[in-house]
């Protein structure tokens, strides 16, 4: 059992690989940990989890830059339906459109847009500060569906499911049912989406301490 982190040099790779080894020491999950950008690899893998920081066009072109990278991904993710996780930009990534810095297509495996983050500045937001951009800090999550990967989650006291954020935009999905769970940032944002073998999260779990190691774990044992 492998479990991929796709090094397209966007990414924050050595916390996402510490964060999943101990994951999976936790878990007791028989596998290994690799960090990688060969095709091969990552059409071998049994799961693979896509991370991203930066800009969505920079992202993309991350991507892209690797022969036959996206391709593969495609291949094991969409063809063959092995679990996959993007995180932050890496969930960004699965929508259809980016309106980062004009209009760049993605990956269109979950359709929807992202888009800027626009908070009601009417609102004082924490602290009396107002809501500043980009949005970085911990939020509570609202989780909106039922979900093997965020079950363990959905069981912690409500002052315990708070998540770590660092983004300016986010996941506007064309199907409500496709988002599992949202934070309230001066208007409701998207915290996580999922269909089939696809889930992402716009909270980077490798920051967020217990929570983001319980949500690994389960993603290391989900059978989708």
């Amino acid at each position: 059992m492998s479990v991929v982190i796709i090094d397209y040099g966007s990414g924050n790779l050595r916390s996402a690989a510490k964060a999943l080894e101990r994951a999976a020491r936790e878990a007791s999950y028989a596998g290994d940990v690799t960090v990688t950008s060969d095709p091969d690899v990552v059409r071998r893998a049994d799961r693979i989890v896509l991370p991203g920081v930066g800009a969505f066009a920079d992202c993309r072109r991350g991507l892209q830059a690797i022969a036959g990278l996206e391709d593969a991904l495609t291949d094991a993710a969409i063809a063959r339906g092995k679990p996959f996780l993007g995180i932050c930009v890496g969930m960004q990534l699965m929508a259809t459109l980016g309106l980062e810095h004009g209009e760049h297509k993605g990956l269109g495996w979950i359709p929807g847009r992202v888009i800027p983050l626009n908070p009601d500045t009417k609102d004082p937001g924490p602290g009396g500060t107002g809501y500043r951009i980009p949005h970085m800090g911990w939020n509570e999550l609202d989780i909106r569906k039922v979900h093997p990967v965020l079950d363990k989650i959905a069981q912690l006291p409500t002052e315990k499911r708070h998540a770590y954020f660092v983004h300016s935009y986010h996941f506007a999905a064309d199907n409500p049912a496709h988002v599992l769970a949202t934070v309230s940032y001066g208007e409701t944002v998207t915290a996580a989406i999922g269909r089939d073998n696809l889930i992402g999260t716009q909270f980077h779990p490798e920051k967020s301490q217990a929570l983001g190691l319980a949500f690994i774990s389960a993603f290391l044992t989900w059978s989708p």
